[in-house]
């Protein structure tokens, strides 16, 4: 039986990429949805997963964008349901703003560039976390943070900048801070957009930006499998049994 996984992306900029091979090279059929133009589902019926990607909006902008509403309840139905659900960058935001945590613009500044996380020791009998490296490759782009995580969720990775880089709600509902879905040439392209010039100019390099992104899809085109495996039943989920506010609204 096909894996079917609900590809939320909520903006232009920030398309599945990668991602979204490692997730079709591991079995899934990825349908997509852009929240902007083709509304919200109005349920999760036939899905086996979410995945949402990032943007240059923020989790809680609903006056410019109206449909973020409906894609926090959205998410927040996926976890009451135990659906895997996999947040990236703003999906991580809205993930943790719909079932109970908190997010802000981040008070010591934007965390950007190719950088480091750290695995937390919860992480370690994580089915989706638990085989990744202790210091992973990502790529850093946001200006909002994290600040409090939902009630009962398990912290999994941390930066020294932002504590808040990767957390599991529920038994499946994970949250990135990061990105590991991008190209070099997105990663440039998001530089050339970006005013605040937060880039560290040294890490866009072409040769550097390769480098990486080959380790990135090292560690995390198996987590990516993983999730599928997960939303498929193959994997079995973490032992949490919270019943989570539905925060949505």
């Amino acid at each position: 039986m096909t894996t079917r996984l609900l590809v939320l992306q909520p903006s232009e900029v920030d398309p599945p990429e990668r991602l979204g091979d490692w997730l079709t090279d591991a079995g899934a059929h990825l349908m997509g949805c852009r929240p902007a133009a083709d509304g919200i589902p109005e349920s999760l019926d036939g899905v086996d997963g979410v995945v949402c990607m990032g943007g240059e909006m923020g989790a809680h902008d609903d006056a410019d964008h109206p449909w973020l509403a409906g894609l926090r309840w959205l998410l927040a139905d996926a976890i009451a349901h135990r659906l895997p659900v996999l947040g990236v960058c703003l999906g991580g935001q809205l993930l943790a703003a719909a079932t109970g945590g908190a997010v802000r613009r981040a008070v010591d500044g934007p965390e950007a560039g190719t950088l480091l996380i750290a695995k937390r020791d919860a992480a370690t009998h994580d089915p989706l976390f638990g085989p990744l490296p202790l210091t992973p490759d990502v790529i850093q782009f946001h200006h909002d943070e994290i600040h409090r995580l939902p009630p009962g969720a398990t912290l999994l990775a941390s930066s020294p900048r932002h504590a808040n880089q990767a957390f599991r709600v529920g038994t499946a509902g994970y949250g990135l801070q990061f990105h590991i879905e991008t190209s070099p040439a997105r990663v440039l392209s998001w530089a050339l957009r970006d005013t605040a010039d937060v880039f560290p100019v040294r890490q866009l390099d072409p040769e550097h930006l390769e480098r990486v992104h080959a380790d990135i899809a090292e560690a995390w085109q198996p987590l990516a499998a993983r999730f599928v495996a997960l939303a498929a039943g193959e994997l079995a989920p973490a032992g949490d049994r919270l019943a989570l506010p539905l925060l949505g609204h």
